[in-house]
C-alpha cells in the first residue's frame, strides 16, 4: 500500500512540476495537437503567451513558452491558424513576462 502511495505521489509531482512549455510551430494542422490563433488584444485570449528566449525560462503551464528549432525538443505542436473560429486556443502575444499566464483556465489542459 505504501509502495502504491509512493508511486502515486511521485507520478503528481513530476506531472505538475515538469511540464515546461517548449512549443514547435509545424506547417500543416493535421501534425499540430493544438491549433492556435494570435488575437489582438489581452481581453480577448484565452492565454497570454510571454515568448521565453531561454528554455530554463518556460516552466510549467503559465504561459512562459519557448520556441524550439526542432520537433523532437517539443511538448506541444501548435499550428497557427488563419481565423478565430479554427482555434483550439486564443493567446495574445506580450512583451511583459510577469503578464503571461491564464485566462480562460478551463482550456489550461490542453498544454498538460
Amino acid at each position: 500500500m505504501k509502495l502504491c502511495l509512493s508511486i502515486f505521489y511521485i507520478f503528481v509531482l513530476t506531472k505538475t512540476t515538469a511540464s515546461a512549455q517548449t512549443i514547435f510551430t509545424v506547417n500543416y494542422s493535421s501534425q499540430a495537437e493544438i491549433k492556435v490563433f494570435a488575437v489582438n488584444h489581452e481581453s480577448q485570449a484565452d492565454l497570454v503567451v510571454y515568448k521565453a528566449k531561454y528554455k530554463s525560462e518556460a516552466k510549467g503551464n503559465e504561459g512562459l513558452w519557448h520556441f524550439v528549432e526542432y520537433q523532437s525538443q517539443a511538448d506541444k505542436k501548435i499550428y497557427f491558424v488563419k481565423y478565430k473560429s479554427q482555434a483550439d486556443l486564443l493567446i495574445y502575444l506580450t512583451t511583459s513576462k510577469n503578464e503571461a499566464g491564464w485566462r480562460t483556465r478551463r482550456k489550461q489542459h490542453l498544454l498538460y
